[in-house]
């Protein structure tokens, strides 16, 4: 169940609070906003570009848009955790947040390990922002973002004073996947079967099925169409191609495919990015 859901009107500005026996993030897993993942109690697994880590109650993801992630079964599902996106255009009006927030804006993702010192102040942040949701009193939005940008700082000086090691992957299985990710990610113009990727990788076709959605929470061809799209979405955002012929360059043979795959794995049509490049 959700305690708590807000979202602003233009998709800049997400804050969401849950206590759940069970949750796995939505299918499409990527977005034009950073997003900061706290975890405040339990233990969850968490597959974020071609890796799975194992995350602890105090740890913090914070992640930057347009890179694919999402959360997989955990031996203890029982968790609670904290999610803020927010667009970069929030952080601040004057530029002023890039030396502040560089570790953040260099790196695809940052994994702050839950012995932070500031621990406590991590948790006031976090729930003051929850409170300020609840009660939507005069400038709640505001207060809440203020609050977040003050939380990104705190944890982008943690890692500049840590800069910790990732932790490892969970298993030799998990490594594997991750060399089979790594690959889809690199080539996904061309063609990628189960089949193809099997032999490759000499893995049974069920194996690799079976052992890919363990360790990435993504079905095997879920998670190509997922890179393709991203992909797409990017060029479509970012450069002037038809829509045909951004099918082709992400490896889709059909553009009605690609239409359709495009609407299940973002919700629109792919011209809707070509229409609203604010982002």
């Amino acid at each position: 169940m959700h305690d708590l859901y807000f979202e602003n009107g233009e998709g800049t500005f997400l804050v969401s609070h849950r206590k759940a026996l069970r949750h796995h993030m939505p299918a499409s897993h990527f977005h034009s906003t950073y997003e900061i993942y706290y975890l405040m109690a339990g233990k969850r697994e968490f597959f974020i570009q071609d890796r799975t880590i194992t995350i602890h109650e105090g740890d913090v993801v914070i992640i930057a848009p347009n890179i694919l992630h999402r959360t997989t079964n955990a031996e203890q599902p029982m968790h609670e955790r904290f999610i803020i996106n927010m667009h970069e255009c929030l952080f601040s009006s004057d530029g002023a947040h890039k030396e502040a927030l560089r570790p953040l804006l260099e790196k695809d993702y940052l994994v702050l390990s839950g012995s932070l010192r500031n621990r406590l102040s991590m948790d006031t942040l976090a729930r003051t922002i929850i409170q300020e949701m609840k009660e939507r009193g005069s400038g709640f939005e505001l207060l809440a973002r203020s609050l977040a940008v003050q939380l990104l700082i705190a944890c982008c000086r943690h890692y500049q004073q840590h800069e910790e090691e990732l932790p490892l992957s969970p298993s030799q299985m998990h490594d594997r996947i991750s060399e089979i990710v790594r690959h889809i990610n690199d080539h996904y113009q061309e063609e990628l079967s189960l089949a193809l990727m099997a032999d490759k990788f000499y893995i049974s076709p069920y194996y690799l099925s079976r052992s890919f959605k363990e360790a990435t929470g993504f079905a095997f061809v879920e998670y190509v169409n997922s890179v393709r799209i991203k992909e797409a979405k990017k060029l479509l955002e970012l450069s002037s191609l038809k829509v045909h012929a951004i099918a082709r360059k992400v490896g889709f043979g059909s553009v009605t495919h690609f239409g359709r795959v495009f609407k299940e794995v973002t919700g629109h049509a792919p011209l809707y990015y070509r229409r609203n490049r604010v982002f």
